[in-house]
């Protein structure tokens, strides 16, 4: 398995966005329960497709087609976590986003925690449809490859 090295995804990506650790997100066995990662990604799209690219959902839709990730280390509660995301593919109406947990656990040692790659569709929210994603986003998610 590939090892990412947390200083240099940082050097490399634009985009962070800080990940408050929940005592809820906790689970038995005292981390970060996997099925939480997939909510600090989510968060993180959201931040991104907001931030960045400005992205109006009442007008022009973003739905997840596709997600997968690979998670590296257990994150813990006491664990400083942020999210990287950049843009590393774009179709016509699909784009693919890049995405990592990196961070530094309680005794300083730094991190990749897990990786996921999310493939979004754009549609058109009066058919729901797949649409050509608009050149505005096309433009600003190209800045951010």
């Amino acid at each position: 398995m590939i090892k990412f090295d947390p200083a240099q995804l940082e050097r490399e990506i634009t985009f962070s966005l800080p990940i408050q650790i929940r005592f809820s997100d906790i689970d038995g066995y005292m981390h970060v329960n996997n099925g939480i990662y997939f909510n600090y990604f989510e968060h993180a799209r959201a931040v991104f497709l907001e931030q960045v690219c400005q992205w109006d959902i009442m007008k022009v839709g973003c739905v997840v087609g596709r997600i997968e990730m690979d998670y590296f280390r257990p994150i813990h509660v006491d664990d400083t976590l942020k999210a990287l995301v950049k843009c590393s593919r774009i179709g016509n109406s699909s784009f693919d986003l890049e995405q990592y947990l990196v961070g530094e656990t309680k005794t300083g040692e730094h991190y990749t925690f897990a990786k996921s790659k999310c493939i979004l569709v754009s549609v058109d929210m009066k058919s729901m449809k797949p649409m050509p994603l608009p050149e505005n986003y096309r433009a600003k998610l190209q800045s951010n490859s």
